[in-house]
């Protein structure tokens, strides 16, 4: 099992967490592989989601690799007497009401933080679904921030970062680069796991040449890349 040494320049948890993280991946028999990356910001993938124990896990993961990953949270949450709490835990509150939805605030949150990992499941539930939701993708995109492949690999009892990926746009060829990564990877309950693909896909394939003006507004608040003209889910 990995030391408690942090080896990369973003956010970080604190020393106790390791160890708590530690305990709780040998009391179940888990180990972790891969390294955190090399950014102060970026979208972590959270995959595949499929029982409520991949929460934990997954918390016990970002503890042993010493890198604080946040989650986006409804704005009542965070009210008094439990906003601390959450806040603690990573939470960033957003408000969907707000104009431009959650994907405009979260890609706000990340290009204007020094160091930010937001953890997006994008199945968006434990159950089988036709797409993931493209929240995740969007976000990253729109901040200009990479999406980090983070897993959870039931099979082998294995938490991993892997794969890290400058969106480009072009919806179908990242799409496939992630797909290729996580071939072989299992939950819990397999037959649970919603397939890689977005709906965007088709319309990224179809328009490769559109440079999507209706995202213009989206990407001036944040002074990146445009994305596309419509996004299919919030990420949540």
């Amino acid at each position: 099992m990995r030391g408690p040494a942090v080896t990369h320049p973003g956010p970080r948890t604190s020393a106790l967490a390791y160890w708590i993280g530690r305990c709780w991946f040998r009391l179940f028999g888990w180990d972790v592989e891969g390294d955190a990356p090399q950014v102060e910001r970026s979208v972590v993938i959270a995959a595949p989601h499929t029982t409520n124990w991949d929460l934990p896990h997954m918390l016990a993961a970002s503890f042993l690799f010493r890198f604080r990953v946040s989650w986006l949270g409804k704005h009542t949450l965070f009210r008094a007497p439990f906003g601390t709490f959450f806040r603690l835990l990573g939470g960033v509150a957003v408000d969907r009401r707000a104009p431009g939805g959650l994907v405009a605030q979260a890609a706000v949150r990340l290009a204007e933080a020094d160091k930010l990992a937001l953890a997006v499941p994008p199945s968006g539930t434990r159950g089988r679904s036709d797409f993931w939701k493209s929240g995740f993708y969007w976000i990253a995109h729109t901040a200009n921030v990479p999406i980090v492949c983070g897993y959870l690999d039931y099979s082998r009892k294995r938490a991993g970062l892997g794969l890290t990926l400058t969106t480009t746009g072009d919806v179908a060829a990242d799409m496939a680069r992630i797909r290729d990564f996580y071939a072989g990877i299992e939950g819990k309950f397999p037959a649970l796991q919603t397939p890689i693909r977005l709906r965007d896909e088709q319309q990224s394939s179809e328009d490769a040449d559109d440079t999507r003006p209706a995202q213009d507004e989206r990407s001036a608040q944040v002074g990146s890349r445009q994305g596309p003209r419509q996004i299919d889910g919030d990420g949540s």
